[in-house]
């Protein structure tokens, strides 16, 4: 069982940057593969974002790519993404997720789910 906690969402103005936080606990927490993904209202939810275990192999969305950085520390259970260049689009409910066994886009290989954390970008 892994536990999600996204922190550091918040209302910003275009083109500013923001940090979001997962912190992860559970025994084994550090070996899942890490992702990001984010619902607007109204709209499915998307991928943004993912890092495997190791942190050596990462993944971006089409519309965040150059843009936002996932990471990791394994030492800490925590991944990290970093928003830059932020636009009014990118206004979504962020969520991280675990998947213990594959790397990848697909949300219904995650099995584990934060409550989210609301990103507002203002024009």
């Amino acid at each position: 069982q892994v536990q999600l906690v996204e922190s550091g969402g918040g209302l910003v103005q275009a083109g500013d940057s923001l940090r979001l936080s997962c912190a992860a606990s559970g025994r084994t927490s550090s070996s899942y593969h890490m992702g990001w993904f984010r619902q607007a209202s109204g709209k499915e939810r998307e991928f943004v974002a993912a890092i495997s275990v190791s942190g050596r192999r990462t993944s971006y969305a089409d519309s965040v790519k150059g843009r936002f950085t996932i990471s990791r520390d394994n030492a800490k259970n925590t991944v990290v993404l970093q928003m830059n260049s932020l636009k009014p689009e990118d206004t979504a409910v962020y969520y991280c997720a675990a998947d213990p066994f594959r790397f990848g886009s697909r949300s219904v290989g995650y099995d584990y789910w934060g409550q989210g954390t609301q990103v507002t970008v203002s024009s």
